[in-house]
């Protein structure tokens, strides 16, 4: 099995470092700081799961996304944010963005939430297929 490949977009150098140092002994974790640099790095690039924050320089997380999506990325995303209340869960519906934390964040229950989307339930859905 390939290693899992992350990546991370999030303008504040503290919680960057913090998500790389999370999964970096499990996963491939790439962390970049704009959306301009995510789309130009991995436009064509597998990616196993984006986790991006709401509010970033140059566009929104939300946009970042649909340009991801636009482009073909099927895979999962986790939405995080200071502000949740700027948050449309119709919007987050619309671009299959299976989940959303709101900061401060519980770093339990975010690795949590990745483990699901890159191990168990990839695990699961493997298993059903082979059936």
């Amino acid at each position: 099995m390939s290693i899992k490949k992350v990546l991370i977009v999030e303008d504040e150098p503290t919680i960057r470092k913090t998500f790389t140092v999370l999964l970096e002994n499990r996963y491939r974790v790439v962390a970049v700081e704009s959306p301009r640099e995510a789309l130009q790095r991995f436009r064509k690039s597998k990616i196993d799961l984006i986790i991006t924050d709401l509010r970033l320089p140059e566009m929104s997380g939300l946009d970042l996304i649909e340009r991801f999506r636009a482009s073909g990325y099927e895979g999962d995303v986790i939405l995080i944010s200071g502000y949740p209340e700027d948050v449309d869960t119709d919007i987050l519906l619309d671009l299959s963005i299976g989940y959303f934390f709101a900061k401060p964040l519980d770093l339990d229950e975010l690795n949590n939430a990745i483990e699901y989307v890159l191990d168990t339930r990839l695990w699961h859905e493997k298993r059903i297929a082979s059936i």
